[in-house]
């Protein structure tokens, strides 16, 4: 699993971003991330975005796209994807009121399918990425997260599994990356502090464990490994770095 690149979810270091997008860039290239997952463009061209990955030597590991701006113009979507060379488009979240209920999960499935076999006759595959909300809904014991997935051909709707989620909600993220081996392209590896309120944290300082999901995942086609923080308690480069130095000496341990 060595050849798996190591990216950032740029999210992570969106009040950079919005400060200086390609400077923050270049500088998580020098943190020695090999890959990035695209959260919003800077404004920029496809072509400047383009140049601006290829300057940083950056692997392209997804972008979050919003439901509606898939509805809006899925078209362009696809050209824009196409021209940054990027093969996975993720929905990062469902808004509430398309996820009340198992008829709704099964609904959404059916409707990214339909999505889906647009994206892959244009050579990208839809993605879709959890947060906790998808275990609040049950149907004879099966999850939201998990009736999505019954109601789409699995390569029509692949999985970008975020572990701390996935703990967050109740679960085991060992037992999810496990059973989605071979449909989860995408591993978002994102740490949660041991005392409560539960929140967000650097990469191997918190309760999950690390080297039971990235051997879980072995064998099943893994195209990035991807750290995400949603906040921050210091300066977001700073996290970024450290969760990206701890990853690695976690996956040097294995």
């Amino acid at each position: 699993m060595g050849s798996i690149p190591v990216a950032l979810q740029m999210y992570t270091v969106r009040d950079k971003t919005a400060a200086d997008f390609a400077g923050t860039y270049r500088q998580v290239a020098e943190i020695g991330y090999q890959g990035v997952e695209i959260a919003g463009t800077g404004g920029l061209s496809a072509a400047a975005l383009n140049a601006l990955l290829d300057d940083c030597g950056f692997a392209r590991c997804g972008s979050h796209v919003g439901l509606a701006e898939l509805e809006a113009d899925l078209p362009q979507v696809i050209d824009y994807n196409l021209a940054i060379g990027n093969p996975y488009v993720v929905v990062p979240y469902l808004g509430e009121e398309l996820r009340r209920d198992a008829a709704a999960w099964r609904a959404m499935g059916a409707k990214f399918a339909e999505y889906g076999a647009t994206l892959q006759a244009a050579g990208l595959q839809l993605c879709y990425h959890n947060h906790a909300f998808e275990f609040d809904v049950q149907e004879d014991g099966v999850y939201g997260l998990d009736l999505l997935y019954q109601s789409a051909p699995a390569d029509l709707l692949m999985a970008e599994i975020d572990t701390y989620w996935v703990r967050f909600g109740g679960q085991c993220p060992v037992d999810y990356v496990t059973r989605y081996r071979g449909r989860a392209p995408l591993i978002h590896l994102k740490d949660m502090t041991a005392s409560e309120p539960r929140t967000f944290t650097e990469v191997g300082t918190g309760v999950l464990d690390f080297a039971g999901i990235i051997k879980a995942c072995a064998g099943g086609n893994v195209a990035a490994w991807i750290v995400e923080q949603d906040r921050c308690a210091g300066d977001s480069l700073v996290s970024a770095k450290t969760s990206h130095d701890n990853l690695r000496g976690i996956l040097a341990s294995l």
